[in-house]
């Protein structure tokens, strides 16, 4: 995700202080992972420096000054070019999982263990994100679902990899 970018198009709907910024990112996106202060306002000096926003104005407080950050032109176009660029689809053709398999075969350790042990990860992972799909709102639905796609692909591959293993032993020890 390209925090600039989401943090842009949150200030298409106007101006906000940083904090406001870091509360609105949190509420739509932050739900696992919410964004820091810091990154917040390293963010903002640096799309400041790039001309994509500019301060509306200073407020004084009792703490650090309170800048008010607006988009600028350059922003918006800058945005809408990120939005109608398709994502990059993942196809990780290399991933740690099948380096631990791989690796367990090549050292005389079970690589059947190794896929059940992280079988029952993927399936606890899936359980835990039913339940917040089912007490969720729309949004929180739908970046349920997506992971549970991921996982069900996950379960899928871990499963003809064990049916596999066999196969795969001779052709790794070769």
């Amino acid at each position: 995700m390209s925090i600039g970018h989401t943090l842009l198009g949150l200030l298409e709907s106007g101006p906000r202080h940083g904090y406001d910024l870091k509360r609105a990112f949190d509420e739509r996106f932050g739900q696992d992972r919410p964004l820091a202060y810091g990154q917040v306002y390293s963010t903002m000096a640096r799309l400041l420096k790039n001309g994509l926003v500019e301060v509306e104005g200073i407020e004084p407080g009792g703490g650090p000054e309170r800048k008010r950050y607006a988009i600028t032109d350059a922003g918006i176009t800058d945005v809408e070019a990120w939005l109608a660029q398709p994502e990059k689809p993942e196809p990780y053709l290399q991933t740690t999982l099948y380096t631990k398999v791989v690796l367990a075969l090549l050292t005389g350790r079970s690589a059947a263990d190794l896929l059940d042990t992280q079988r029952a990860e993927h399936l606890r992972l899936m359980r835990e994100l039913t339940r917040r799909k089912s007490s969720g709102d729309l949004a929180d639905q739908l970046i349920c679902d997506h992971a549970l796609f991921h996982l069900e692909a996950d379960l899928r591959w871990l499963e003809l990899t064990a049916a596999r293993l066999d196969q795969l032993a001779v052709a790794v020890t070769k």
